[in-house]
């Protein structure tokens, strides 16, 4: 197994199946620190990620297209709302080896006042397992603040740990271009409603799939913005994991950069009838292989 492949199996779970395009792009390498708000007080983002060096500026939100759907976004809270100290353990796997790759932990923290809103305090905790931490050895967390009413990110954090490096981005996600960049965080200019990687698997999470065909929102991994659509595949699929069988709603997740669909690689989110509306399985299905990762306990 290539080490490319440990990473994503990791960071495909880590970020709910949306930020492995962040990684797919810088080709498994640590990206480059950001600088703070101080010397770096804007940083405009658009989807698909940051332009080449000789191509048009990048735009602002103001005038940058908006993502097709994306205006579906605001609304009601969900009929739904996470619990605190909600904590999700998954184990990660592929179909041609019989062990697990690495362990994901996804942690409710706690509801708190952010920059004067109610927000979720979500975490996600990902550790490459042995022998493939020989290979490539990897300690990350996932910070996010997201609004209680519709899950909409408020501020993304990576604190990063692969291969010896260390890299820690505080993004402060600001849908205003008028809005002043704090002094404590890189100010990630996005478009309005864009969610963070785990805001919109909490959202996900609270969608009445019954009712609602299709889900599209703007969602920004740290590096980039991206158009991600979700739809119902499947309404009893049954699904053994570690931690139980289940009856699930299998929910299809597609990527988008520029309005084209990434086609080398596809997801899939397996969330229980129930009321808890646990996720169970996420699965990753990519060119050499089908990534899964399995709830092994929550509490």
């Amino acid at each position: 197994m290539t080490k490319k492949i440990v990473v994503v199996l990791v960071v495909i779970v880590v970020i709910a199946l949306g930020g492995w395009v962040y990684w797919r792009k810088t080709c498994c390498s640590m990206p480059a620190a950001p600088s703070r708000a101080s010397s770096r007080p804007n940083q405009p983002v658009t989807p698909g990620g940051p332009k080449k060096p000789g191509s048009a500026p990048l735009e602002t939100p103001s005038t940058a297209a908006t993502i097709p759907g994306s205006e579906i976004v605001p609304g009601k809270q969900p009929g739904y709302a996470p619990r605190t100290g909600e904590t999700f353990q998954y184990a990660a796997n592929v179909t041609k080896l019989n062990s697990t790759i690495a362990n994901l932990k996804i942690v409710v923290a706690e509801r708190r006042n952010f920059a004067g809103k109610s927000a979720w305090h979500l975490q996600a905790f990902a550790h490459t397992e042995n022998p493939y931490r020989m290979v490539f050895e990897l300690d990350d967390q996932f910070d996010s603040y997201s609004d209680v009413a519709n899950l909409i990110g408020l501020q993304y954090e990576m604190h990063l740990s692969e291969r010896g490096q260390k890299m820690d981005s505080v993004q402060r996600m600001m849908p205003f271009p008028n809005d002043p960049a704090p002094a404590d965080a890189v100010a990630a200019r996005v478009l309005p409603g864009t969610r963070d990687p785990l805001g919109m698997l909490q959202y996900l999470r609270g969608v009445d799939w019954s009712k609602t065909p299709e889900v599209r929102s703007p969602v920004y991994d740290g590096r980039a913005l991206h158009d991600v659509r979700a739809r119902l595949a499947g309404k009893d699929e049954q699904v053994k994991v570690p931690a139980g069988t289940y009856t699930t709603s299998k929910i299809e997740i597609r990527v988008f950069d520029n309005g084209s669909e990434v086609k080398d690689s596809h997801f899939f989110l397996y969330l229980t009838n129930d009321a808890a509306r646990m996720p169970v399985l996420m699965e990753a299905v990519l060119p050499v292989a089908t990534a899964r990762v399995e709830l092994t306990k929550a509490s």
